[in-house]
C-alpha cells in the first residue's frame, strides 16, 4: 500500500467529544501551522448540544492559499470511540488514521489501504495525571504534541502559542508544554518522523500569500469592528447562534474604544431585548433619533423581525442588520451553515418590499461591508442587511489585515440642518422626491424649534407625512420607493467578474462563502478543458454588470448552499433572464460548507451528461466526507 506524500497540502480532521476542550487544542494546532507561514483554514464542526456529542474539527492546509473546503480527508485524528467507524471510512486511500490505542482497535475497522498510528493517549494520561479533568483536557494537548513530530510542526511555535494563550495564567504554561512534550516524545520514539504528509517552512508558497502579512480572524469579530469603525453607538439584540458573538465582540471593543477618557462614562449602549422584534424596534428608534445602531441575528430572528423591517422600509428609517445564516428552516440546525435566508431577507415584511443585501465572502469584507452598510442605510434611508453565515462568522479565516483610514468620514445622507430649514422657502416634505432619485430629505428630531417636524408612520401618508388613505398618494409613494431602489443599484458594491483565458459560453455565479471553493472548482475544471467565466455577486439589488453577465453566456451555473436555489430565484425575479433553463442550479444544503470537489463534480456532470442533480439523500459518512 502506497502512503500519501505531500508537503504543505492536505486536509486533517479531528474527531472529538463535545465539551472536552478539544476545540482549544485543535485551534492551537491550526495557529501553529499559520505561524510557520503556511496557509491554513480551520473549521469547527460542532453540535448544538453542550457536551457529550461527537464533534469534529477540520483543517485545510494549502500552500496555494485555497481557503474553502476541498473534500476528502488525508489524516484523521480520532479520540472519540462513538464515531470511530465513520471516521475510519472518511480517510482517503493512502491516508493516515491516528487513534487512541489504549484499547486494541476492532479488526472490523482495519482497512488495508490506509496507514494506522496507534498512540495510547488514555494510558499516558492515566499514568501522568490523577485529576479526572486534567486527564480529559491534556489528552487533547498530547495529541497536538504527537502531531508536532509526525507532521514536522515547529515545537517552539507551539510553546510560544501556549505562552500567549495563558498570558496572565502563567502557572498553566508549564503543564501544557509538558503535555505537548509527552506526545512529541512518544511519536519520535515509536514512529519514523515526519510522515509522508508533512510541513515545511517556505515551501513553494503561492505569490499572493507571500505578498501579504495575513491574519486569522472570524467574520463576526470583523463585523463588530466594522460597526465600531462606522460609528455605531447602539446595539440591541436577542442572543441566537451563530450571531451572538457579533454583539459580544462589539461590546469588547466598545469597552476599549467607546469610553470617555475624561469621565470614564460609556459612550455606547448595548441592550439585550426580550425578543428579536423588540431588538429591531430599539435599533429603528435609535437610528430615527440620529444614532448609528444595529442588530445581529440569524434566520429565525429575521422571521420575527419582518414586521419592523417593513416599518423601517416604508417609514424610511436607516437600519443595519447583520444576518449570520444557519441551516434552516424553523430552528433548523443552529450550529450548521447555509445560505438559506436570501429570499426572506430580500422581501422581508408583508406587502411590497425590497431590501438591500450585502454578501461578504471574507472577514475583510465583513469589516468593510459593515462600514459601508451604515453609510448606505443613511444615504438610502432604508434597512441594509449583511448576509454572512456561520462558516464565515464563527470560523477563523486567513485574511489581509483590516484597513483603517484616519480620514474616513461618515456619509449621513440627505439630512437637513437647522440652517437648511431656515433657508427653505418651500414647505418641507419628508417623503417628497426633490432630486428625482427617489430619496427624500429628512431631519433629526428637535433640530429646529418650528420647522422640519413630521409624523413618522408607515404607508398611510402623503409626501408631507400627513395621514391619508388616498390610493393615488399610495401609488406615488410606492413608485418613488422603486426609484430609490433603482438608485441603490449604482451605490451598492459591484460584482467581481473574472474572465476565463479561453473564450467560453459557460459562466458560474456564486456569493458569500461559496466563493472560495467555487474558485478552486473552476481551476480544477479548467485543467480538464472546461472553461468558465465567473461572477461573485456582492449585493442586491443587481446592477447592470449582473444583467450583462447573464446576457453574455448561454449557461450559467448558480452555486449556492440552500435547497431551493434562492439566489437563482432572485435572479429570475429581478433580471431579464430570457429563460429559466439558462440558470443551472448547483446546490448543497447538508449544513456543512460546500467543497470544491463537489462543485466541480456537479458542473462536470452537466457539461458531460447534460444535467445536474443536487444531492438530497446521503449517508452520514458521505455527508461528512464531502
Amino acid at each position: 500500500m502506497q502512503a500519501k506524500q505531500s508537503i504543505n497540502d492536505f486536509v486533517i480532521k479531528f474527531a472529538n467529544v463535545n465539551g472536552t476542550g478539544s476545540a482549544s487544542a485543535n485551534s492551537m494546532f491550526a495557529k501553529a501551522i499559520f505561524r510557520m507561514g503556511i496557509p491554513v483554514s480551520p473549521r469547527n464542526i460542532f453540535p448544538s448540544n453542550i457536551q457529550g456529542m461527537p464533534t469534529w474539527y477540520e483543517v485545510r492546509v494549502s500552500q496555494d492559499g485555497y481557503l474553502g473546503r476541498r473534500g476528502g480527508i488525508d489524516i484523521m485524528v480520532c479520540v472519540n470511540p462513538q464515531s470511530i467507524k465513520r471516521d475510519v471510512a472518511e480517510v482517503e486511500s493512502g491516508g493516515y488514521f491516528i487513534y487512541d490505542s489504549t484499547k486494541p482497535l476492532d479488526l472490523r475497522l482495519v482497512r488495508d489501504d490506509i496507514n494506522y498510528f496507534g498512540i495510547p493517549f488514555t494510558d499516558i494520561c492515566l499514568r501522568e495525571y490523577t485529576d479526572a479533568r486534567q486527564r480529559l483536557l491534556f489528552k487533547n494537548v498530547i495529541y497536538v504534541g504527537a502531531l508536532s513530530a509526525l507532521l514536522n510542526i515547529d515545537f517552539n511555535v507551539l510553546k510560544d502559542l501556549v505562552a500567549d494563550q495563558f498570558k496572565g495564567k502563567e502557572k498553566l504554561i508549564t503543564p501544557n508544554i509538558y503535555a505537548l512534550e509527552l506526545g512529541y516524545q512518544y511519536a519520535v520514539t515509536h514512529f519514523d518522523c515526519p510522515i509522508g504528509i508533512h510541513l515545511e517552512r517556505g515551501h513553494k508558497l503561492a505569490k499572493h500569500i507571500e505578498d501579504f502579512d495575513n491574519i486569522l480572524m472570524d467574520g463576526n469579530t470583523a463585523a463588530a469592528l466594522g460597526a465600531v469603525y462606522a460609528g455605531a453607538t447602539v446595539a440591541a439584540w436577542y442572543p441566537i447562534t451563530p450571531s451572538t458573538s457579533v454583539v459580544d465582540a462589539f461590546d469588547k471593543y466598545c469597552r476599549r474604544l467607546r469610553i470617555d477618557p475624561g469621565t470614564g462614562k460609556k459612550n455606547y449602549a448595548i441592550i439585550q431585548a426580550e425578543d428579536e422584534l423588540s431588538a429591531l424596534g430599539m435599533v429603528i428608534g435609535a437610528n430615527w433619533n440620529g444614532a448609528r445602531a444595529f442588530t445581529a441575528t440569524s434566520g429565525p430572528g429575521v422571521s420575527l423581525m419582518s414586521e419592523f423591517l417593513g416599518l423601517a422600509y416604508f417609514a424610511e428609517v436607516p437600519t443595519v442588520l447583520i444576518d449570520v445564516q444557519r441551516a434552516g428552516p424553523s430552528t433548523g440546525m443552529p450550529t450548521r451553515t447555509q445560505q438559506s435566508d436570501v429570499l426572506m431577507a430580500a422581501y422581508a415584511s408583508h406587502g411590497d418590499t425590497k431590501h438591500v443585501l450585502l454578501f461578504p465572502a471574507t472577514p475583510a469584507e465583513c469589516f468593510s461591508m459593515t462600514v459601508e452598510a451604515f453609510d448606505l442605510a443613511e444615504r438610502l434611508q432604508t434597512p441594509i442587511i449583511i448576509m454572512s453565515d456561520l462558516d464565515l462568522g464563527m470560523n477563523e479565516w486567513m485574511s489581509p489585515p483590516l484597513e483603517f483610514d484616519a480620514d474616513f468620514k461618515y456619509d449621513r445622507g440627505k439630512v437637513l440642518s437647522a440652517a437648511d430649514l431656515d433657508n427653505m422657502e418651500e414647505r418641507f416634505g419628508r417623503y417628497k422626491d426633490v432630486d428625482g432619485d427617489g430619496i427624500p430629505y429628512r431631519t433629526y428630531p428637535g433640530v429646529h424649534p418650528d420647522k422640519g417636524a413630521y409624523f413618522t408612520r408607515g404607508t398611510s401618508r402623503d409626501e408631507y407625512a400627513a395621514y391619508t388613505e388616498d390610493g393615488d398618494e399610495y401609488v406615488r409613494n410606492m413608485d418613488r420607493l422603486l426609484r430609490k431602489f433603482e438608485t441603490a443599484k449604482s451605490l451598492v458594491p459591484e460584482p467581481k467578474i473574472k474572465q476565463s483565458e479561453m473564450e467560453t459560453r459557460y459562466g458560474a455565479v456564486f456569493f458569500g462563502t461559496t466563493a472560495s471553493p467555487a474558485y478552486e472548482a473552476i481551476e480544477i475544471l479548467e485543467k480538464e478543458g472546461i472553461d468558465l467565466d465567473t461572477m461573485r455577486i456582492r449585493s442586491f439589488p443587481f446592477n447592470h454588470e449582473v444583467e450583462q453577465f447573464i446576457r453574455e453566456h448561454d449557461r450559467i451555473f448558480v452555486i449556492e448552499q440552500n435547497r431551493d436555489g434562492q439566489m437563482r430565484r432572485l435572479m429570475l425575479n429581478e433580471t431579464s433572464v430570457p429563460a429559466k433553463e439558462k440558470l443551472i442550479p448547483v446546490l448543497e444544503y447538508n449544513g456543512l460548507p460546500v467543497t470544491a470537489r463537489k462543485i466541480a463534480g456537479m458542473i462536470r456532470n452537466y457539461v458531460t451528461h447534460g444535467n445536474v442533480t443536487p444531492l438530497t439523500r446521503r449517508t452520514a459518512a458521505e455527508e461528512l466526507s464531502a
